[in-house]
C-alpha cells in the first residue's frame, strides 16, 4: 500500500529527542499576510471601484473569473511581493490566496498568467483615466472632514525592468532599462494617484494634462479646497507654472543648479570671458541671492495671475546715481577745427575726405539705468 500520510521512520534523534516526519499536513502556504490585506480590501472595495471603470467584452455566460476577482488577485500578488505575472501560475493554487478571494482551498483555481495578461491589456485611455479618477475619489473618501488645504507632493521614481516590457526605456543616469512612473502623495503620506510612463524626464506638455485631471477630480469632491503643489526641478518649467497660476494652485518647485562657466570648462577654456560676464550679470541681477538652488515659490490668486503677487521689493538708496557712460570733456570749437585735416583734391578733380575716427563703443547702462540693491521690505 502506498500511503503518503505514513510517517518517515528511521531518522536519527537530535539532542535526545526523536525526529518524526509526516506528510499529512495538507495544503500549506507561507503567504498568511495576504489574509490581512484581504480584510483591508473588503473595507475599501478597491477592486470593485476599478472594475466598474472597465467594460467587460466577454460573454457573461462563459465568464469564470470576474474583473473584480482578477484585479483583486493581481493587487494582492503585487502587495505580497510577486510583481511578475508568471507567478500567477503557481499562486492560483495557493490556499491563502484562494481564501483571500473568497474561494475554498479545495475549490477552483484562480486566474492564470495568460488571463491576467489579457486583463492588463484590456483598458484603453478612457478606462485608465476613469481608474485614476476612481483612486482620487477613494483618497477624498478617506477623510472624515473636508480639509481647508492639502499639500500634494509630485515626483517620479525609477523602476528597473528585466525584460522586453512595453514603455521600457534606457536611462543613462541609472544605466539600465526601466520605467519612471509619476506618483502623487499628500503631505501626510497618503497615496493619491500614479501614472506609468517611460524612463525619461517628464516634460511640461506631459505634466500639465496629468495635473489638470488630478486637480479637477479633487475639486469635484471638494470645490473650495486650497491646493499646494510641491515638486523638484523636473516640474519647474513655464508650462506647469503658468497652469498653476491660471488654475489657482499654489506651488513650490526646486530650481536646478546650473553654472555655465563650469559646464564649458571642458572645452579648453573657450568663451570663458563671455561666460564670466554672463555670470556677473546674473549675480548682479540676483542681488544678495547666494545660491541658484533656492525654491521657486508661487502663490496662485486672482491678483497674482495679473502680476501683482507679493514679491520682494527693490529699494533704491539715495546714494545711487545713474550709471551713464562717462566720456572725455568736450574741447572748444577752435581747438577742434584747427587740428582737423582738410580734404584733398586729386589730379582728376576728385575730392578725398579725411578718415574720420569712429568713437569707441559706449558702455550701455543697465535696463533701469540705475544701480539698484535689492532690499527685502514689508
Amino acid at each position: 500500500m502506498n500511503d503518503l500520510a505514513l510517517p518517515l521512520s528511521g531518522l536519527s534523534s537530535v539532542g535526545g529527542r526523536s525526529v518524526v516526519a509526516r506528510f499529512d499536513g495538507g495544503m500549506l502556504s507561507s503567504n498568511s499576510g495576504v489574509l490581512a490585506l484581504a480584510e483591508v480590501e473588503k473595507r475599501l472595495r478597491v477592486a470593485d471601484r476599478l472594475a466598474r471603470c472597465i467594460d467587460d467584452p466577454r460573454c457573461p455566460d462563459q465568464v469564470v473569473h470576474s474583473l473584480a476577482d482578477m484585479i483583486g488577485f493581481r493587487m494582492k500578488m503585487i502587495a505580497a511581493g510577486y510583481e511578475d505575472g508568471n507567478d500567477a501560475n503557481r499562486l492560483r493554487r495557493d490556499p491563502v490566496f484562494k481564501m483571500a478571494q473568497d474561494v475554498l482551498p479545495s475549490g477552483r483555481d484562480l486566474a492564470s498568467q495568460s488571463t491576467l495578461c489579457r486583463l492588463e491589456n484590456l483598458p484603453g485611455v478612457r478606462e485608465l483615466v476613469a481608474m485614476g479618477r476612481a483612486m482620487v475619489d477613494l483618497y477624498c473618501a478617506s477623510f472624515r472632514q473636508v480639509p481647508k488645504r492639502i499639500v500634494l507632493d509630485i515626483d517620479d521614481t525609477f523602476d528597473a525592468v528585466h525584460g522586453g516590457q512595453q514603455l521600457r526605456l534606457f536611462n543613462a543616469h541609472h544605466d539600465e532599462y526601466g520605467f519612471q512612473p509619476t506618483v502623487v502623495f499628500d503631505g501626510a503620506g497618503r497615496f493619491v494617484s500614479a501614472i506609468l510612463r517611460p524612463a525619461k524626464r517628464p516634460s511640461g506638455a506631459e505634466i500639465r494634462p496629468h495635473l489638470h485631471r488630478l486637480v479637477r477630480a479633487i475639486r469635484i469632491n471638494w470645490p473650495n479646497i486650497r491646493i499646494l503643489l510641491r515638486g523638484d526641478s523636473h516640474y519647474c518649467n513655464p508650462q506647469v507654472i503658468d497652469w498653476c497660476r491660471a488654475n489657482d494652485v499654489d506651488f513650490i518647485f526646486g530650481l536646478a543648479h546650473h553654472d555655465p562657466a563650469q559646464a564649458c570648462r571642458g572645452s579648453g577654456g573657450q568663451h570663458d570671458g563671455a561666460l564670466r560676464s554672463v555670470g556677473q550679470d546674473r549675480q548682479a541681477s540676483a542681488g544678495s541671492r547666494s545660491s541658484l538652488t533656492a525654491p521657486l515659490v508661487g502663490a496662485a490668486s486672482s491678483a497674482s495671475s495679473r502680476g501683482s503677487r507679493s514679491a520682494p521689493k527693490v529699494a533704491i538708496s539715495a546714494s545711487s546715481s545713474p550709471t551713464l557712460p562717462v566720456g572725455r570733456p568736450r574741447r572748444s570749437t577752435r581747438m577742434s577745427t584747427a587740428g582737423a585735416a582738410r580734404p584733398r583734391t586729386t589730379s582728376r578733380g576728385r575730392r578725398i575726405l579725411p578718415p574720420t575716427a569712429h568713437p569707441a563703443p559706449e558702455r550701455r547702462p543697465t535696463s533701469s539705468g540705475y544701480s539698484c540693491m535689492p532690499v527685502l521690505t514689508g
